[in-house]
């Protein structure tokens, strides 16, 4: 009875988080405010991430502003692809967020043209009902595109974005389904946390900077990422389809107690809540300690060995966000942690591999907008 108050309190405090937009705050210096330190070899390899994708990005034709890279989709631990020579709308926008991560703006700085290009691209990739593709890309790509555009938009306010990415909102809006989440396919009515994390992160951003987003959407999609942790009362309602103790904490891929639960999908759950607006449901501290004692496991599964799984970067890319956002010694380790393995990784020439999944480009993108958390540019990346 008592865990039962504890979520219901907790899923209240969305309404407050969300009653009005959040002040963006100003661009700080990289070293300024960061409990971690940024020592050279880390921002060389920033640097050096950025330089690739600064001359792998598409220069001309109908790709222009793009990274070339896979679409497809997961498939068990492995990845299928549907296209192979197309701009790849998740990735650019990943790509064009770690240019902004690191301080750039379209049209000004050192990697203005990238940004702008890359802007262009995405803003070309909105369709009149506002859902976000190209190449066959799905609701992963639509949501980065719109964190994308919302990021961009909140530095700039440039009105030729405002109506696109409040089309692109409107559309996840719409899209949710019965449960209070969304799946690969607009529409669908299934859901996973691996879909929900990214709407609710790109909602989010864009909340935070005005665009119109109803509360009742993002009190249906706390809902269903709480319902989906894996506490004690869910254990003993699966009757034996997922009943590992060690899973405790976890977060389950579908809200079904039978669904697997992993490292990633935990990282997801942590990171949708606090993006929901919640901070103080158990499941976060639970996930928090989850993910803390999983953390050498799953870079060694899914890290150097396994030349850089789309696992790793998925898992990473909103485990450091959770951890920051939890704070104080957490965050701490754990970054230092995984900024190392992240450092052994990079390749000769600046990128990170990514074998199993849409290839270097998403690997180069993670690794940096990863490593540039602690510089507090991004206004998502900030508390």
């Amino acid at each position: 009875m008592i865990h039962s108050i504890l979520r219901l309190v907790a899923l209240l405090a969305v309404a407050f988080a969300w009653g009005s937009p959040l002040r963006a705050q100003s661009p700080r210096s990289p070293l300024e405010e960061a409990p971690i330190v940024v020592t050279p070899e880390h921002a060389r390899a920033v640097e050096r991430g950025l330089e690739w994708l600064a001359a792998n990005q598409i220069t001309e034709g109908s790709e222009r502003g793009a990274w070339i890279a896979l679409i497809g989709y997961k498939l068990n631990t492995g990845f299928r692809h549907t296209a192979a020579d197309k701009g790849h709308l998740g990735v650019t926008a990943m790509a064009g967020m770690a240019f902004l991560a690191g301080g750039h703006l379209p049209g000004r700085g050192k990697y203005g043209r990238n940004v702008e290009e890359a802007l262009e691209f995405v803003l070309k990739s909105v369709q009149t009902d506002g859902y976000t593709t190209h190449g066959g890309s799905r609701m992963y790509s639509h949501a980065f595109a719109t964190l994308f555009l919302a990021e961009v938009y909140g530095q700039t306010h440039r009105q030729d974005i405002r109506g696109k990415l409040q089309l692109a909102v409107d559309f996840i809006v719409n899209s949710q389904n019965q449960d209070g989440g969304w799946r690969y396919e607009p529409y669908a009515v299934e859901s996973d946390m691996s879909i929900v994390v990214c709407q609710v992160m790109a909602l989010r951003a864009a909340r935070n900077i005005g665009i119109r987003v109803p509360k009742s959407t993002i009190d249906r999609a706390a809902k269903y990422v709480v319902d989906s942790a894996v506490t004690e009362e869910s254990m003993s309602r699966s009757f034996g389809m997922f009943n590992a103790r060690n899973e405790l904490g976890s977060f389950h891929y579908q809200k079904n107690d039978g669904s697997r639960s992993s490292f990633p999908l935990t990282a997801a759950g942590v990171t949708a809540l606090y993006g929901a607006g919640v901070y103080s449901d158990r499941s976060i501290d639970d996930g928090i300690s989850y993910l803390r004692s999983r953390l050498a496991q799953f870079n060694h599964e899914y890290g150097r060995g396994a030349g850089g799984h789309y696992f790793f970067w998925y898992g990473h890319y909103y485990g450091v966000q959770a951890m920051y956002t939890a704070g104080a010694d957490d965050w701490e380790s754990y970054f230092a942690t995984v900024r190392d393995e992240i450092l052994r990784m990079q390749q000769d020439d600046g990128s990170w591999p990514n074998e199993v999944g849409p290839g270097p480009a998403l690997g180069t993108a993670a690794a940096v907008l990863i490593l540039e958390i602690p510089y507090r540019y991004l206004p998502i990346f900030q508390r």
